[in-house]
């Protein structure tokens, strides 16, 4: 075989393991990070307070009763309504009561006219007396008469004056201001006086009792934010508290105070109860709801507030959250939680400095020593996550 022919088989068998070489795939490119949506930690103001459960108890109730006997001829409110004190509410028959202080004033008219007829003829004795012209006994007897009938004129009069009450008990008034409820009796019921069936109930509902019941621990807590200053009081030693219906409802929040004096313990549960009184002007809060009071312990000025969406539990149900390190990679942190803040946010008191950035979106995709791209996001109040479009680099 020719030098020529030899150079050309080996330049055909060159060409051919270039060809192959060619047509063999790349190998693939390592993965990058993976990027995640973080929260910067930021320390701000948070109002720190106890939520406690309560129950509405009217400021004041008064059941409303006859003080005399006879037959109701109509009543004077509507049911339902606010009345005043002195207002109204039935009118009793009040025809033989007329008639006792008829006759309480014709008895009183009758013993005076006797005082004017003793009183001149006291007098003459007792003169008469003094120049020996009657004996003493008569003198005695005048002057006794007298005064037995100077005692029948006071007799008289507490008797009208009594039968004056009992004729002013007919018309039946409210003791009190307040909501009134059904009434219990129609026109033409006969009622007796101090009967154990109430003729209708009045309830004053502004202020409000909001009646709390709470632990020991609870009560302890709350004393000793009070003893360091976390918990201010007035003079009255009694504290801020926001009340509103528990369940949700009606966007309602009436500002109070709650009272630490009188503190009641029940012998059955052990539980302690504290009573607030709360304005209500509006009667949003009626007797016998159950209600939601939030203590206002303090502000803790640099509270650490971290999204819902940035804590997770792990399989022994405690706190952890996923944050990005100075190298960009994932570091999981148990936390200690006090409380929700709100609907959005938890307020951490442990595991996490100001600074750290949680992962809030993504985190399904990442672990534990994973290497991610990081980008800063906010949440709105709606739990809605928004990019602010800037990627932290590591941390100095």
């Amino acid at each position: 075989m020719s030098l020529v022919h030899r150079l050309s088989l080996s330049a055909a068998a060159a060409l051919t393991l270039l060809v192959g070489a060619c047509s063999q795939p790349a190998p693939p490119a390592p993965p990058g990070p993976t990027e995640v949506g973080v929260y910067k930690v930021t320390p701000q103001p948070y109002t720190v307070t106890e939520t406690l459960p309560g129950r509405t108890r009217a400021y004041r109730t008064s059941e409303v009763r006859p003080q005399v006997d006879g037959i109701i001829e109509k009543r004077l409110f509507t049911e339902g309504t606010h009345v005043a004190a002195g207002d109204a509410l039935y009118q009793i028959d009040p025809a033989r009561y007329q008639a006792a202080v008829a006759q309480a004033e014709a008895q009183l008219a009758q013993a005076r006219a006797a005082v004017k007829s003793a009183a001149p003829l006291a007098r003459r004795y007792q003169h008469l007396a003094e120049i020996d012209a009657i004996s003493k006994q008569d003198r005695d007897n005048a002057v006794a008469q007298l005064a037995q009938d100077k005692a029948d004129v006071a007799s008289a009069e507490a008797n009208l004056k009594s039968a004056r009450i009992n004729l002013g008990y007919t018309r039946i008034e409210a003791p009190i201001s307040g909501q009134i409820g059904a009434s219990t009796v129609t026109a033409g019921a006969l009622v007796t006086a101090n009967q154990s069936d109430a003729l209708t109930t009045i309830n004053q509902l502004d202020p409000i009792y909001v009646d709390i019941r709470q632990s020991a621990d609870q009560y302890l807590r709350l004393r000793r934010a009070i003893a360091t200053g976390a918990l201010e009081t007035d003079d009255d030693n009694t504290a801020p508290v926001m009340v509103s219906p528990s369940g949700g409802g009606a966007n309602v929040h009436l500002k109070g105070k709650l009272a630490f004096s009188g503190v009641q313990v029940d012998p059955d549960t052990g539980s302690i109860m504290l009573r607030a009184i709360v304005p209500n002007p509006d009667h949003l809060l009626l007797p016998g709801m159950y209600v939601t009071a939030k203590l206002i312990q303090g502000i803790d000025m640099k509270s650490l507030l971290v999204p819902q969406q940035g804590v997770e539990r792990n399989a022994a149900g405690e706190p952890i959250a996923l944050v990005v390190d100075a190298d960009n990679q994932v570091v999981q942190r148990k936390l200690t939680i006090a409380a929700a803040a709100d609907n959005q946010r938890w307020r951490v008191t442990s595991g996490l400095s100001a600074g750290d950035r949680v992962i809030v979106q993504g985190t399904g995709k990442v672990g534990p020593g994973d290497a991610v791209d990081p980008v800063v996001v906010t949440i709105d109040d709606d739990g809605d996550v928004h990019a602010v479009h800037d990627t932290p680099g590591p941390k100095a």
